[in-house]
C-alpha cells in the first residue's frame, strides 16, 4: 500500500516541544518541526528495513501546498526532502486535502489503496481552512464529491498529533482530527500519551505506528514434510465476516498450509478479497546464529557479507514451490485457517520476472463456485474411476462454462465518478506519450468509445474530442510530429463515429514518420 506523507510545514511547527520551562534556550531546544523531522526519517528508516516494497511521497503543505517527492521507493530521498524543507505561513488544511485527491488519482488511479498520514502539530486552525470549518463544510456540502473527506480512492487516513494531552483538551483539536478520520470512513489518530510532551514521547508515537503499519508479516508456508518461512506484501488486513447472528473477525495466522494442486485453467480467474506477493523470509535470529555471524575470527563486515552470501545458497522450499508451479502451469491450494482459502500461483510483471503470488478468497469452502467445496476435492487415485474419463483433455467441473465469465473480461464500470474520471485520465495519459504509446492509445479510445455507446453518452464523446484537440495545442515545441497528427485525426474520428456502429474500430493514422524525433 502506497504511503503519502502529509507534513505542516506551517509557523506553528516552529513552536519550542517543551513550553513550561520559562528559560528556553532558542538554540538547543527542539522545535515540534525538528522532532518531526528526526522522528519522519527514523520512520523512513524503518520502512527501508522492514517494507522494502513500500512506495513513499512527501507533501509540504501551509495555506498552500508543495509535492516535495513524488511516489518513489527510494525512501533517502524522501529524508533528504524532510531535512532541507523550508517553513511556510499559516495552516489550510481543506486545499492539500482535496487536492491529495486528484494527484493521488493520477498516480494511481481509483482501485488502489493508499495510506495518507497526517503529521501536525495539532493546531486546528481558526477560520476559513481550518479543522472545524472543514467540518462545518462538510456537513451542509449538498455534493459530496465536492467534499475532501471522504477520498475518492481506497484510503486509509492516519493523523500523528505533535501535541500534549492538555494542549489537545483546550482546543478540542483531539475530537475536531477524530471526526476527519471518521469522515473518511478507515484511520486512526494518534498522540504522544498522557504526561509531558518530550522528544521521546514523540519518538515513541511515531514507532508505534511504523510497527503497527510496516513493519514484516511472516509467515510459514507447509507442504508435507516441506516448509519455508514467507513474508507476506502487502500486510494482510483482518477480515469481519458478517453470519446471520455475529460478527466474526478473521485474520491470517502464522501457518499456511498447502492442501493440493489444480491446473491453472480450473481456476482461472477466481473471485479474491486480496493479492499478496509471497518471498522468502529470514528472521534476523536465523541470520545472527548462522555460523558466520558467530565466527569471531572474521571482522563484523566480513560476517555480515557472509551471511548474505550465504542468504542466497541456502535451500528454500518457497523458490522449489515457484518454479514449479510456473514450470507446469499450475496453483496451489492454501488453507489460511479454518474454512479460509487462498491459491499460490506464478504471476510475471514482465517476460523476464515473475513473482509467486497468494490470492486470498472469501470466508468459506465455496470460494470458486464451480469447482464445489474444497473440502470434497481430491486427487483422481481417490476414485473409482477416473473422472477425466479416457480423454485426458476432459475436465472433471462440469459446471466450468466454456466462455469466459464477465469479470474476467475487464468490463468498464462507471458506477462512481472517479471511475470515469480514471478512465479518461488514462487517455490523456498516453495521449501525451504519443507515438510510442499508439497503440495502446487507440486500443483504450475504442474500448472508452463502445463503454460510451453502451451507456448512451454520445456528448461524452464530443467531450472526449474536444479534450483531444486541446491536447494537441498543448503539445510542447519538442514533441514528435506524429503526436500532433494522431491526436487530430483521433479527435476527428470520435466525434464522427458518434452515429456509427457499435463494432466500428478508430484505426491510428498511417504516417511515414519514425518514431525518433
Amino acid at each position: 500500500m502506497p504511503t503519502l506523507v502529509i507534513l505542516d510545514a506551517s509557523l506553528s511547527m516552529m513552536r519550542p516541544l517543551a513550553t513550561s520551562s520559562a528559560t528556553l534556550d532558542p538554540a538547543t531546544t527542539e522545535t515540534r518541526r525538528s522532532v518531526a523531522q528526526t522522528c519522519l526519517c527514523s520512520m523512513f528508516d524503518y520502512i527501508a528495513a522492514n517494507d522494502r516494497m513500500e512506495f513513499g511521497a512527501l507533501v509540504a503543505y501551509s495555506s498552500l501546498y508543495e509535492v516535495l517527492v513524488p511516489f518513489t521507493r527510494d525512501l533517502n530521498e524522501l529524508k533528504k526532502a524532510v531535512q532541507s524543507m523550508d517553513t511556510y505561513d499559516k495552516t489550510l488544511l481543506d486545499s492539500v486535502l482535496l487536492n491529495m485527491s486528484n494527484y493521488v488519482m493520477e498516480e494511481w488511479g481509483s482501485n488502489t489503496p493508499v495510506r495518507v498520514v497526517l503529521v501536525t502539530d495539532g493546531n486546528p486552525g481558526i477560520g476559513p481552512g481550518s479543522v472545524k470549518h472543514i467540518l462545518s463544510e462538510m456537513s451542509h456540502q449538498t455534493d459530496q464529491s465536492k467534499n475532501p473527506l471522504p477520498f475518492v480512492f481506497p484510503s486509509e487516513l492516519h493523523i500523528l498529533l505533535i501535541s500534549s494531552q492538555s494542549e489537545l483538551a483546550q482546543s478540542n483539536a483531539l475530537n475536531l482530527y477524530q471526526r476527519l478520520v471518521d469522515a473518511n470512513e478507515n484511520g486512526q489518530v494518534h498522540t504522544p500519551g498522557e504526561g509531558a510532551l518530550t522528544v521521546k514521547s514523540v519518538q515513541n508515537m511515531f514507532m508505534k505506528y511504523a510497527e503497527s503499519q510496516h513493519s514484516v508479516f511472516s509467515t510459514t508456508l507447509h507442504c508435507g514434510n516441506l516448509s519455508s518461512d514467507v513474508q507476506l506484501f502487502p500486510r494482510p488486513k483482518v477480515m469481519t465476516v458478517e453470519k446471520d447472528t455475529e460478527v466474526m473477525t478473521r485474520e491470517v495466522g502464522s501457518d499456511l498450509q498447502v492442501c493440493g494442486f489444480l491446473d491453472m485453467g480450473d481456476a482461472v480467474s477466481p473471485p479474491s478479497v486480496s493479492r499478496h506477493l509471497v518471498i522468502p523470509y529470514i528472521s534476523k535470529e536465523k541470520s545472527e546464529t548462522s555460523p558466520d555471524a558467530k565466527d569471531s575470527d572474521k571482522p563484523e563486515e566480513d560476517a555480515s557479507s557472509s551471511t548474505t552470501t550465504e542468504e542466497g545458497k541456502t535451500p528454500s522450499f518457497c523458490v522449489l514451490l515457484h518454479g514449479s508451479l510456473k514450470i507446469n502451469g499450475m496453483v496451489a491450494l492454501v488453507q489460511i485457517t479454518d474454512d479460509w482459502y487462498g491459491i499460490l500461483y506464478s504471476w510475471a510483471d514482465s517476460k523476464k520476472k515473475s513473482n509467486m503470488m497468494l490470492s486470498i478468497f472469501e470466508p468459506g469452502s465455496k470460494a470458486i463456485p464451480w469447482l464445489g467445496k474444497f473440502t470434497l476435492l481430491g486427487p483422481c487415485s481417490a476414485f473409482d474411476q477416473n473422472p477425466y474419463g479416457e480423454d485426458d483433455n476432459k475436465t472433471p467441473f462440469p459446471v466450468m462454462p466454456d466462455a469466459k465469465r464477465s469479470y474476467a473480461q475487464n468490463p468498464v464500470v462507471w458506477i462512481k465518478n472517479s471511475n470515469l474520471q480514471s478512465d479518461v485520465q488514462k487517455i490523456l495519459r498516453y495521449a501525451r506519450k504519443l507515438p510510442d504509446k499508439t497503440q495502446v492509445f487507440y486500443k483504450e479510445l475504442n474500448r472508452l468509445r463502445r463503454a460510451a455507446l453502451s451507456f448512451g453518452m454520445q456528448d461524452f464523446l464530443e467531450g472526449i474530442s474536444q479534450l483531444l484537440e486541446r491536447e494537441c495545442t498543448l503539445l510542447p515545441g519538442s514533441a514528435h510530429v506524429d503526436a500532433a497528427l494522431q491526436l487530430t485525426h483521433a479527435a476527428k474520428l470520435v466525434k464522427n463515429s458518434v452515429y456509427k456502429e457499435y463494432d466500428y474500430t478508430i484505426a491510428p493514422l498511417s504516417t511515414n514518420f519514425t518514431g525518433n524525433t
